[in-house]
Order: structure tokens, then C-alpha cells, then sequence
């Protein structure tokens, strides 16, 4: 394999056949390799257009208006990631971003409250763009209905109801957004810009500038190259998924490469979860597919839970490790 297959969204607006075929095709790319393109999603360019040039407006700005959005100010693990801010598996990526999630009260933490409800709280938004909140508010809403259409898509090829997952995700869903900057550097000086990873969720949804490469997928031990595809969304399922379906579905490891010097690379992923407090279901599988499901894995220094919170303030806790010697030092 050379790169990632191509799926077409907008076959599920055809014939069954074509809505059979898409259902096929997304099973197995996510079985076989966990990654794959999608097309015909029907975000209209504009929105993409102005999603973009906002993300390049926002890293512009100039540092002190954006470290008064720091992260470490959000006790929500939200708003900005200077560069060199963040680890993976205990490395440092090499990206500055902001975080955005779904704006929210915060939960008031204390005795028979899970450290979960730390993550529900408001964004931090910088005062001199406030174009950033109308085209990521936008961004999440339509990508969460895109996000919606692929679960029950999945159900159904998995041999489930297709409205098995909807419960999870009929209170208060957990989007979460990051627009992220990674600046070119010498090979001398590393080539992480985020290191080798499994996503934590459900699934993501990634756009990445146009002509831009670095994002690399992990298949029988090599690498696979998934460079930027015009109009396309790079989607992968994350750890949730691989609980839901006992190993068929897996998530998958992947990371970025830094840019060579003098170039730069912008992306947007986006990711989707159920509610905080939701356990992810269990499908029942057809026999011949639970015959090829190999299990959950097991990885005593990342174990996985079925509770989207669990999962979720697990990875926040080892990522950012400044946000919680700020807001959270018990948790250390």
C-alpha cells in the first residue's frame, strides 16, 4: 500500500447500491487500515476557504495576543499551545495550536465528581480576531453532522442498527477542535512534529493546506505517506471505535514529520466524541466479521476505557502537562 484509499460520501445520496458500496468501501479501509480520504462531504469551499485563512490570520497575530489565550489560563485544557507545549509519549511535538471546544458552563469539580467533568467548560478566544469563533463554531457543527452520518454508517456495516450509537451522542456530544501550525525546521534539529500516536475518540476529521505532506500512517510496520488531497478529508477512527467493535475496527498509530525549512504547514483536525460521561456500545458482529477481530488492544502504558472521559482527560493529563501543574497539581 502507497497511500490511503478514497471514499465518496455522496453515494449514500444514490441508488442502495451506491449506499451499499460506500458502506462496504468504509469498512474495510477502517478494518484494513483505519484511514482513509473522504470526498463528496459536501463542505461547501467557501467555509474551507475561510477556515484557513482564519487559522493563518489567528498564528499571525502577535505573541502576546495570543499567550493571553494560554492554555494554562483554561483549567478545560483549552485555547493556546505555545510552541513546544505539548508531548507525545513523552516527547515534545514541535506545533503551536489552539484548542476549541463546545462552549459550555463549567462543571464545579469536588466529592463524587469524576475528574472527567474538568474537560466541560468555556473556549478562550483571542479579542483581536473574532472571526476565529463564527468559522469554528461553524466548522464543528457541520463536521459533527458529517461525523454523525459516518457512525451510522459504520453501524450498519458492522450488521447493527444504524441508530446504535446515537445515544451516546444524543446529550451533550464533545467536539473538539484544533487549528495547529507546524513551522519548518532542520532535519538536525528533529523532525517530530507530533509524535507516533493513537487518536482517543470516535473518529477524526483532518483538513490539511493544500500541497502540504507530513502526516504519515503506520501499516504492517512501515509508514505510509497521506499528503493533502484537494477538497479531501484525511478520517480515522480512534480508540472508542476499537472498543465498540473488539479489535475488527483499529485504531491506528500516525504522526507528522516536520516541514523542511522555509515551509510551513497548517491543519485542522477535528475530533468527535460521544458525551463525556457516555460508555461507548458494544456491536454484536456478524460471525464472519467477529472471526477477524483480533481484540482491544492491550498496552499496560495506555489502557483504554470505554468511558469517553476516561479516555479523553487520560491523554489531556499526559499531553499538557503545564495545565495541570497550574490548575490540577494533585492530579501529579
Amino acid at each position: 500500500m502507497r497511500t490511503l484509499p478514497i471514499l465518496d460520501l455522496s453515494l449514500l445520496d444514490g441508488s442502495a447500491d451506491d449506499a451499499a458500496r460506500f458502506r462496504d468501501e468504509l469498512r474495510r479501509a477502517t478494518h484494513e487500515v483505519g484511514f482513509f480520504y473522504l470526498v463528496g462531504h459536501g463542505l461547501p469551499p467557501e467555509l474551507i476557504d475561510r477556515m484557513m485563512q482564519t487559522a493563518r490570520d489567528f498564528f499571525a497575530l502577535p505573541v502576546e495576543a495570543k499567550l493571553a489565550i494560554e492554555n494554562t489560563h483554561s483549567p478545560h485544557f483549552r485555547g493556546y499551545t505555545r510552541m513546544g507545549g505539548e508531548l507525545t509519549q513523552g516527547a515534545t511535538d514541535w506545533r503551536e495550536q489552539i484548542d476549541i471546544g463546545a462552549e459550555r458552563d463549567a462543571v464545579p469539580l469536588g466529592p463524587g465528581v469524576p475528574d472527567f467533568w474538568a474537560l466541560e467548560g468555556p473556549n478562550l478566544w483571542p479579542a483581536e480576531l473574532p472571526a476565529l469563533r463564527e468559522v469554528a463554531t461553524e466548522w464543528m457543527d457541520r463536521l459533527g453532522q458529517i461525523s454523525v452520518t459516518l457512525l451510522r454508517s459504520w453501524a450498519e456495516a458492522l450488521g447493527a442498527p444504524s441508530d446504535t450509537f446515537d445515544a451516546a451522542f444524543a446529550g451533550d456530544a464533545s467536539p473538539h477542535l484544533k487549528i495547529a501550525r507546524y513551522p519548518g525546521r532542520a532535519r538536525t534539529e528533529g523532525t517530530q512534529g507530533v509524535g507516533a500516536h493513537k487518536d482517543l475518540g470516535v473518529l477524526t476529521l483532518l483538513y490539511v493546506e493544500d500541497g502540504k505532506g507530513g502526516l504519515q500512517v503506520e501499516k504492517d510496520g512501515e509508514w505510509i505517506d497521506a499528503p493533502s488531497v484537494p477538497g479531501a478529508f484525511v478520517v480515522n477512527i480512534g480508540e472508542l471505535l476499537e472498543i465498540a467493535t473488539n479489535g475488527y475496527l483499529k485504531a491506528t498509530l500516525h504522526r507528522v514529520q516536520s516541514p523542511e525549512p522555509g515551509d510551513t504547514r497548517i491543519s485542522v483536525p477535528f475530533f468527535f466524541g460521544p458525551a463525556l460521561d457516555a460508555e461507548i456500545p458494544t456491536i454484536d458482529l456478524p460471525p464472519a466479521l467477529a472471526a477477524e477481530a483480533t481484540g482491544v488492544t492491550l498496552d499496560p502504558d495506555n489502557p483504554l476505557h470505554p468511558v469517553f472521559g476516561v479516555n479523553w482527560l487520560k491523554s489531556r493529563v499526559r499531553s499538557h502537562r503545564n495545565v495541570v501543574e497550574a490548575h490540577y497539581p494533585h492530579w501529579l
